[in-house]
């Protein structure tokens, strides 16, 4: 999918919602462990439940990669299930990969090519070599980690390294490497106020936001401070969706968890 088409869909649903499929088998309702795959069998559910509202799905494949073969293969069933039926939105892979040179051709070979991912999120801290593989496939995204919204976030992204946060040089750094037009980012929701700097480094860019809901972000200061002509953002909710109930009527709850935030955002883009 291109930035265009991603742009398109924003348009067309009045929302910029991202929707994190983090399964894990403890919190899903008890009576789908009695489905040959829960996994699969949930994620549509969820899925069918909130495509409507919704431009993009993130299924974290830690939560797959923890149960072995069945989970990969819960994985493969969930992203062909979108590209089949919902072939509009955009998927990403949350898998933060990053090594240096033909190992990352290959983890980005599995992701765009095998899996046909739109997207796939990596770590930069190794640099150059081990991003630009991942950009070097045309209409894919590669999202790299910027700023994230966790705690230990200020253990090394905010260090000042010759009088600047060491997130800006990764910003500035990453804007010189071949192909980064196929360049998007992760900024914390919980680092609202960091958006205003980082949008004089990369104006354009689309970001990835995770954070807002269960993490305390705030959808209001995020978009005041990140938002560009183009909306500029993917905001992703995990767990206050999937999760907002956990008996028969989940999809229901869900699809009534995901349009309260869609409706946030339809006023917003107003």
């Amino acid at each position: 999918m291109t930035t265009k088409q991603l742009i398109e869909q924003i348009k067309i649903k009045k929302s910029f919602l991202c929707i994190g499929l983090d399964v894990d088998l403890n919190k899903i309702p008890q009576h789908l462990l009695k489905e040959e795959d829960p996994i699969f069998t949930f994620n549509k559910a969820i899925i069918d439940a909130t495509h409507h509202l919704c431009v993009a799905y993130k299924p974290n494949t830690a939560f797959y990669e923890a149960y072995g073969i069945k989970g990969w293969k819960s994985l493969e069933k969930t992203i062909k299930y979108l590209n089949e039926n919902y072939p509009e939105i955009f998927t990403i892979a949350d898998a933060k990969r990053g090594d240096i040179g033909n190992t990352s051709t290959m983890y980005a070979k599995a992701f765009f090519e095998d899996l046909a991912f739109d997207s796939v999120t990596v770590a930069p801290y190794m640099g150059k070599d081990s991003v630009e593989p991942f950009l070097a496939f045309k209409d894919k995204h590669t999202i790299m980690l910027a700023l994230t919204s966790n705690a230990g976030a200020f253990d090394f992204q905010t260090k000042n390294v010759e009088g600047k946060e060491l997130y800006k040089h990764v910003l500035e750094t990453s804007k010189t490497w071949e192909n980064s037009d196929n360049l998007m980012y992760v900024v914390g929701a919980t680092k609202a106020e960091y958006f205003a700097d980082i949008r004089k480094i990369i104006p354009n860019s689309f970001l990835l936001v995770p954070g807002v809901g269960a993490q305390g972000g705030n959808l209001q200061d995020v978009c005041k401070y990140g938002m560009t002509e183009t909306v500029g953002l993917l905001i992703n909710s995990s767990r206050g969706i999937i999760y907002a109930s956990s008996n028969n009527d989940f999809a229901q709850a869900a699809t009534q968890a995901a349009e309260k935030l869609q409706q946030e955002m339809q006023d917003i883009l107003k």
